[in-house]
């Protein structure tokens, strides 16, 4: 059974609690059967981890500004395309089929913004592993756990779905290959497209 801090954890991810909501801590024992008491220490574990912030006495799910967009991208596309070059170096065979198929598997998913997005992450994570190291695996994991924070996927934008496959395939072919400098420059100029995308998605926004 998952304990409090994975539940409340996954909630954020499912946006079912989205930035700006707030999180009481009778609300959340009710509503994963689970006591106060681990409810409240995984309260304050997300908290330090700077998943939620104080507003007054109570806490909230964290928002992200513009400069921390850009600095959380920025780290991401150093670790994701070292994660890319490592796993054209180790990747097993087995691996490079899995990612393939997720690949061609994820085209059902092209009209449907968030179930992309739950495929997309599954991709990275993917790849993640296949890089085969330990300690930056964790640190991704720690960067898409704050990607979270992000009110929407950047995959909702017109058009951005049927790119991304795109540029998936490129980057398993990349990995295939062995090659791990064009790995790398496929999944940096993959990270760049996002990071345009969603600059693109805030611009209309404001514009509203």
């Amino acid at each position: 059974m998952k304990d409090a801090y994975s539940l409340i954890l996954a909630a954020i991810e499912a946006g079912t609690y989205r930035p700006g909501d707030r999180l009481v801590e009778s609300e959340l024992a009710e509503r994963f059967g689970v006591s106060r008491t681990p409810v409240r220490e995984a309260l304050q574990r997300l908290e330090t981890q700077a998943m939620l912030v104080r507003d007054g006495r109570s806490l909230i799910v964290a928002s992200l500004d513009h400069n921390q967009l850009a600095e959380l991208y920025t780290v991401r596309a150093e670790l994701e395309a070292l994660a890319a070059r490592l796993a054209a170096r180790h990747a097993t065979p087995e691996e490079v089929r899995v990612l393939a198929q997720m690949v061609a598997d994820d085209q059902r998913a092209i009209r449907d913004p968030e179930a992309l997005a739950r495929a997309n992450k599954r991709f990275h994570h993917q790849i993640h592993l296949a890089s085969h190291n330990r300690y930056l695996v964790q640190q991704l994991d720690l960067v898409h756990r704050t990607m979270a924070l992000m009110a929407k996927t950047s995959l909702a934008a017109e058009g951005r779905g049927e790119t991304a496959l795109a540029e998936h395939k490129r980057i398993v072919d990349a990995i295939a290959a062995g090659d791990g400098a064009a790995a790398d420059r496929a999944l940096r100029q993959h990270i760049s497209m996002a990071w345009e995308t969603r600059l693109k998605l805030e611009a209309a926004v404001d514009r509203d």
